[in-house]
């Protein structure tokens, strides 16, 4: 499994922490920055993220700004995109299993690092159960069709 992972200025120091998780799983990731806690922008190290799971590059990609709202928007702003914004664990293994997550978003001014790599762990090697969620899920990607990449802009 290959998993991108972004912060913003407020995420950077949990970021690394959990740079350090994905070490001790074995996985393979690529760091999309930021690179120190000077003040940025959320957008954007979010779309860069988004766009490069969405685009098949990575399997899965990790989200990290103060409270994870900005950054689980942002991501989900991008067509195949299913962002969970996560601070627990039941959260973590129901977002895989019923809602095929392939981004997570969480915020390290509401949970510390312990906390954040169990919620990594899970939603990492949580499987997507199928089943009746999987119509559920295409449900969603219909939605996306029918709005288009631009949805937002002027509507309602």
């Amino acid at each position: 499994m290959k998993v991108a992972i972004a912060a913003d200025h407020g995420g950077y120091t949990l970021k690394e922490s959990v740079k350090k998780k994905l070490e001790s799983l074995g996985l393979s990731y690529h760091d999309f920055g930021t690179y120190s806690e000077e003040s940025v922008d959320y957008p954007d190290y979010g779309i860069l993220v988004a766009e490069a799971v969405a685009r098949g590059e990575y399997d899965r990609g990790i989200l990290i700004c103060g409270t994870g709202l900005g950054m689980s928007i942002v991501a989900n702003k991008v067509p195949g995109i299913r962002c969970a914004l996560l601070h627990d664990t039941f959260s973590a293994k129901a977002t895989r299993e019923h809602n095929d997550t392939n981004v997570m978003a969480m915020g390290a001014r509401v949970i510390g690092p312990g906390l954040a790599d169990d919620i990594v762990e899970l939603w990492l090697t949580t499987e997507f159960s199928g089943g009746r969620h999987a119509a559920r899920v295409g449900k969603i990607a219909d939605i996306e069709k029918r709005f288009g990449r631009d949805a937002g802009i002027g509507g309602c």
